[in-house]
């Protein structure tokens, strides 16, 4: 039983990693672009978080330079929970100060950044 799980998550791998990536690239492309449509100034803290955000986003999606993409958001989203959501109260209580989505996001990009984009990417093709 436990090998047949194995064969299944490698033969799934490629296309899991492909379908996880594309979804939180979106995700936090949406958060990006959020942000570049408001009338948030460009050069403000919040104008270049949604700069790296959608930028970001849009080449975790395609898995071009998924590595690099990856560790900026992660540490983004690092500096993000640290400076908007946690305090000395609710620091370990990421729920209570709303920062779950960054801590989140944080986590699934330091997992894209070990991982790499895997087979289906632009970063394979170029590779090659």
């Amino acid at each position: 039983m436990n090998s047949l799980f194995e064969k299944l998550s490698s033969a799934l791998s490629p296309v899991i990693l492909l379908i996880s990536r594309v979804v939180i690239g979106y995700l936090i492309l949406l958060h990006g672009l959020q942000k570049l449509t408001g009338d948030m100034p460009l050069l403000s803290l919040m104008g270049v978080g949604g700069l790296i955000e959608t930028v970001g986003g849009a080449l975790i999606i395609l898995g071009l330079f998924t590595r690099a993409s990856a560790f900026l958001l992660a540490g983004q989203m690092t500096v993000a929970y640290l400076m908007f959501h946690a305090s000395a109260a609710t620091f370990f209580n990421p729920i209570a100060n709303q920062g779950e989505p960054a801590v989140l996001f944080a986590m699934a990009f330091l997992f894209i950044f070990v991982t790499g984009a895997g087979k289906l990417s632009l970063d394979a093709k170029i590779a090659k």
